[in-house]
Parts: structure tokens; C-alpha cells; sequence
């Protein structure tokens, strides 16, 4: 019997969704206009404080609140970014570090469409990933929906006055039609850790599909 659990989206029974996944245990959904309006509160505000710790809370049950707070401002830029860019979902990660020092370790995980001009898809993912000009690994993928491709870039934003660090791990997936890209994304500040986070976007890129896998309810058309 497998021990998997999976708990679905409401989203995911909606008429129009034309995209499905799945992640492993340690990602909670966020609203990417919570991380927006924490971003637009100057820094050391009474209310951003309280927002960092509420959406901590939601993230955790653990006790962790005050750590995973600390954990969220290098990445609360990029969300803010986000919440106004094409991403449909937006999920943050919180895995142990079980190969280092037991440390809490956090991602971003986000999915968005990019239009773009008809190729095969084939060609649509490898020129997706040619145009990545700075990325230190480039693979392509033959998914279980078709072709694709998946690159890691690392970047050095600012995050206040010191630059942090940041892996980039991205899917391309090329829609049936050939006329739009889905782009997984999984970044994080824990760059050590990079073989991992590269498997396990490759890992959830795999269980994208773009036919409804779920059963229909009855009398559902």
C-alpha cells in the first residue's frame, strides 16, 4: 500500500483549468497578494512584523513561526514580483536540511504561462532554454505530457543593503497547442542543496498533465 497522500485543490475541479499537478509533502499554498502587501510596509513596521508572523503561523505548526519568518524575507521581493506577473500558483516549501545540520531550508514554488509564437514543442522548450544565457545546467525532458527542457540559474540580488544567493530551477512545458509555455519555477536561498531541488522539480515536472486526471463526478460533463 503506498503511504502518498495527496490532497486536492478545489482549483483543480474548476471547468476551465487546463493544467494539473502535484508536490510533494512540505509545500503550503500562498496568496501572492499576501507577500505583496508585506512587501509595500516599510521595513521594521509594527504590521509588517505581524503579517511575517501570521503567514508564518499558516506555513507551520511546529513551533517554527519565528525561524520561517527570517526564512521569508529574502524571497518576499520575488513574490511581490510575482503577484503582478502571469503565475497562477504560488506554494512555499519548508524541508529539514537531514545531510546538513538539521536547519529548516526554504523554497518558492510557482507555475505561470508564457504565450509565445507556434513551434513544435519539441523546439518550443530547447529555444526556451537556449535563451537562458546564464544557466549553469541545461537538460531536456520527455515528460509523461510531452517534451520539455529544465535549467538552474543562480542569481545575487539585492535583499536590503547584502546580496543573498539565489537557485533558480526551472521547467518548460510546452502546452498541446503549441502556442504557450507552462514555466515551473523552484527558487530557493539554499544553493548547497541544488542536486536536490533540481530532482525534485524534475520529479514534480513529471506529474504535469494537461487532461484532467481526476474521476468526474456524477452527471459532470
Amino acid at each position: 500500500m503506498s503511504s502518498d497522500t495527496f490532497v486536492i485543490d478545489p482549483s483543480a475541479r474548476m471547468p476551465d483549468a487546463d493544467i494539473w499537478f502535484a508536490l510533494p509533502a512540505g509545500f503550503m499554498p500562498v496568496p501572492l497578494s499576501d507577500f505583496a502587501e508585506v512587501e509595500e510596509v516599510p521595513a521594521g513596521a509594527a504590521h509588517q512584523e505581524h503579517s511575517l508572523e501570521a503567514l508564518a503561523t499558516t506555513l507551520t505548526d511546529s513551533g517554527n513561526t519565528q525561524q520561517i519568518s527570517e526564512l521569508l524575507a529574502p524571497v518576499r521581493r520575488l513574490a511581490h514580483v510575482l503577484a503582478y506577473s502571469c503565475v497562477i500558483h504560488c506554494s512555499v516549501g519548508t524541508h529539514r536540511d537531514d545531510e546538513g545540520d538539521g536547519s529548516l531550508l526554504l523554497s518558492l514554488f510557482t507555475i505561470g504561462w508564457q504565450e509565445t509564437s507556434w513551434a513544435p514543442r519539441g523546439v518550443m522548450a530547447a529555444r526556451a532554454a537556449a535563451a537562458m544565457t546564464d544557466a549553469s545546467h541545461v537538460e531536456t525532458l520527455e515528460l509523461p505530457c510531452g517534451p520539455a527542457s529544465l535549467v538552474e540559474i543562480r542569481t545575487s540580488p539585492h535583499v536590503g543593503d547584502a546580496r543573498q544567493e539565489l537557485l533558480q530551477v526551472v521547467a518548460y512545458v510546452p502546452f498541446p497547442d503549441a502556442r504557450k509555455l507552462a514555466i515551473l519555477t523552484l527558487s530557493t536561498t539554499a544553493v548547497h542543496r541544488a542536486d536536490h531541488y533540481r530532482n525534485l522539480l524534475r520529479e514534480s515536472a513529471r506529474l504535469v498533465t494537461f487532461e484532467n486526471p481526476l474521476p468526474m463526478d456524477h452527471g459532470e460533463a
